[in-house]
């Protein structure tokens, strides 16, 4: 599947200045053509372009020009939703990513390519998503987890269980470090959409930096950039493998590991940096979320804080009196 051999101009360009003026990764817009296509395959169905008789995955979408894209109505797309749901099995998170790729490229077409004087979905409603807190350990739990780490791969794995619980990284920010992106205090991040961040190492994380690395440099790598190699083929590691030690160590602490995982760790580091006086703002800088209300998420977890000025609330502790027994009765 290639994008740019499959696609009509109109939705190639939307997908090449997501992916070289946006920087989002192949996969993104990857996931954006596959989005696009299945929508517009639905419009020509929906509009009798095509026979009935067609399946909707044989439908070509190589004439799909700016006449067919400029007369979408908020029906149609509401109808396909209807689709998704009804006949896809589609849940409203999926959905929503949808009503999102659709949005982002009629936003293009108006504000960058021009096409549109005006947006017709500017108005288009999501499905709405019921809102989860983010599962995490606490604190006694990750120290807990920390102390479990033991046996073969126990330094690297130490160092990499350590970064996800202080820093707050992505699984695929911890497997694209290179060696060269730890300089002293301070670690370089390349996070989505190629944006850098640099963050500061505290001491258990340069602590277990510098055993990992010292074993690091005993051994014949196959990579030599990569931060977090394999030890079997002296590769850098993998997500897969990253998982699948972040779930070993889990179990090993006795904790569960089908309710957690390396992106939990991530909402972990949030929430003990959170609940222990660091800003919301510098949170955002910290975790490289775009928006703040990504981070705010995090304002609502459990928070004894919150609980103690709860309690200072000096009518904390009034109680509704007795009504007086009615004489007579």
């Amino acid at each position: 599947m290639d994008y740019r051999t499959e696609t009509p101009p109109i939705l190639r360009e939307f997908l090449v200045y997501h992916e070289t003026i946006q920087g989002h990764s192949r996969k993104t817009v990857d996931e954006y053509y596959l989005d696009l296509r299945n929508f517009f395959r639905f419009l020509k169905k929906n509009r009798n372009l095509v026979p009935q008789s067609i399946a909707l995955e044989d439908i070509s979408i190589d004439d799909v020009d700016l006449t067919l894209v400029q007369d979408i109505t908020l029906t149609e797309i509401y109808s396909y939703m209807n689709y998704l749901s009804r006949d896809r099995g589609l849940n409203n998170t999926s959905r929503a990513r949808k009503v999102a790729t659709i949005r982002s490229f009629y936003k293009y077409l108006t504000n960058k390519a021009k096409l549109l004087k005006t947006n017709p979905v500017q108005d288009l409603d999501s499905p709405r998503l019921k809102k989860s807190l983010p599962k995490y350990l606490n604190l006694d739990e990750s120290m807990e987890l920390l102390d479990s780490v033991d046996g073969k791969n126990s330094t690297r794995d130490y160092c990499i269980l350590t970064l996800f619980l202080n820093c707050g990284l992505r699984i695929s920010e911890l497997v694209g470090l290179n060696k060269t992106d730890v300089r002293d205090d301070q670690l370089r991040v390349l996070g989505k959409g190629g944006k850098e961040r640099i963050l500061y190492l505290n001491d258990a994380c340069q602590q277990a930096l510098e055993n990992w690395l010292t074993e690091r440099d005993t051994l014949t790598l196959v990579d030599q950039n990569a931060l977090f190699v394999t030890l079997q083929n002296r590769r850098r590691i993998s997500t897969a493998a990253v998982h699948k030690l972040v779930k070993k160590h889990l179990t090993a602490a006795g904790l569960d590991s089908t309710q957690y995982s390396s992106h939990k760790l991530r909402h972990t580091a949030a929430t003990l940096m959170l609940q222990n006086g660091v800003d919301v703002r510098t949170l955002q800088e910290v975790l490289g979320h775009d928006h703040l209300n990504t981070t705010q998420i995090y304002t609502h977890v459990d928070n004894e804080d919150l609980r103690v000025a709860a309690r200072a609330n000096p009518l904390a502790k009034v109680r509704k009196k007795r009504q007086k027994e009615k004489s007579g009765g």
